[in-house]
């Protein structure tokens, strides 16, 4: 028997979420057993099981969108090996202890990529890594300009520019993250208030930003929007302030800024199977140098998931919240 957290019904997450004991059995042909699944809570899960995400699961489901455990088990045909760490399918449902998988679903982790930061590359580093590919082609010693730099997202897109010989603009709301995310290689980092612009004009000698990432919208995408050359991208993948954009005409008139958003999910509903190795391929590489760090303030086990929950609804953390065993 093993554990897996479900809901019954959409609500506050804390007094929604439960545990119950399931009964997994062997793999069947095709199949493998993962056991030790670890798995981060996301402001997508807590929105789904709220009720306010795009996807609203069947009713009772298991909520939780990445993560990654180790074979324990295979069934016939199976080439995995016991032993193996593995990236659990896209929303499979990642919030349980072990489960029995379609095995070509499961993308191998290779030695040496840290298991806390495996369970977490589906979704921010994914995102992060897409929007610096997919929007304005990257070219080495171009800017890319982003608010939440100190997210999980923030904190990957910084990483993967450095990879790609990109500089960043880096807008956040605490000073004291200024030298953190510096050190972490930040080329620019600014406080997003109404003098983030002429600072951003000052420290990148007025260079041409053809790209800007946005999680928060409200004023803060209006600054991003308007530190972009003409012909620029907004790319929108969050609304942290629940605030929504604020467009000014100008910018798309005399600017001809352009504006557009991103969901993961969608592009891994649409990616070929080639598309997604080549990507996570490049990830494994920087995570297992380190590049990639995104900090965990606390695991919690399955059991324990209300306690996890209510930690990672908390507005100020130092790091992720995640489930698992190790």
């Amino acid at each position: 028997m093993s554990k897996a957290v479900v809901y019954n019904q959409y609500g506050n997450p804390p007094e929604t979420v439960n545990v119950v004991e399931v009964e997994l059995g062997a793999p069947g042909p095709g199949e493998a057993l993962v056991t030790g699944i670890t798995a981060p809570i996301n402001p997508a899960d807590l929105n789904t099981i709220e009720g306010k995400y795009p996807i609203r699961p069947t009713l009772p489901a298991t909520p939780g969108v990445e993560g990654a455990g180790v074979v324990t088990a295979v069934g016939p045909g199976v080439t995995l090996t016991p032993g193996t760490v593995v990236l659990l399918p896209h929303g499979y449902g990642t919030w349980r202890e072990a489960g029995i998988l379609v095995a070509d679903a499961l993308i191998p982790v290779p030695e040496g990529v840290p298991f806390h930061e495996a369970a977490m590359l589906k979704i921010n580093p994914a995102t992060a890594w897409r929007m610096l590919h997919d929007i304005v082609p990257p070219k080495r010693g171009s800017w890319v300009i982003q608010n939440a730099a100190n997210s999980g997202v923030g904190r990957s897109v910084i990483a993967i520019a450095k990879k790609l010989g990109l500089r960043t603009v880096n807008l956040v709301r605490r000073p004291e993250l200024i030298d953190e995310l510096t050190a972490a290689g930040a080329d620019v980092v600014v406080l997003d208030d109404e003098t983030a612009n002429d600072q951003i004009k000052a420290k990148t000698e007025r260079a041409a930003i053809h790209l800007g990432l946005n999680a928060v919208g409200g004023d803060s995408a209006t600054r991003v929007a308007s530190a972009l050359a003409k012909g620029g991208s907004v790319v929108t993948y969050g609304a942290m302030s629940r605030q929504p954009l604020k467009i000014p005409t100008g910018l798309l008139i005399f600017k001809d800024i352009r504006f557009q958003g991103f969901w993961v999910t969608k592009w891994y509903e649409t990616a070929s199977a080639a598309d997604r190795l080549a990507m996570f391929a490049e990830l494994f590489e920087l995570a297992r140098a380190g590049a990639i760090q995104t900090p965990v303030e606390q695991v919690y086990p399955v059991e324990a998931v209300r306690e996890a929950v209510a930690h990672a609804l908390k507005g100020s953390r130092g790091g992720k919240i995640l489930l698992g065993a190790r």
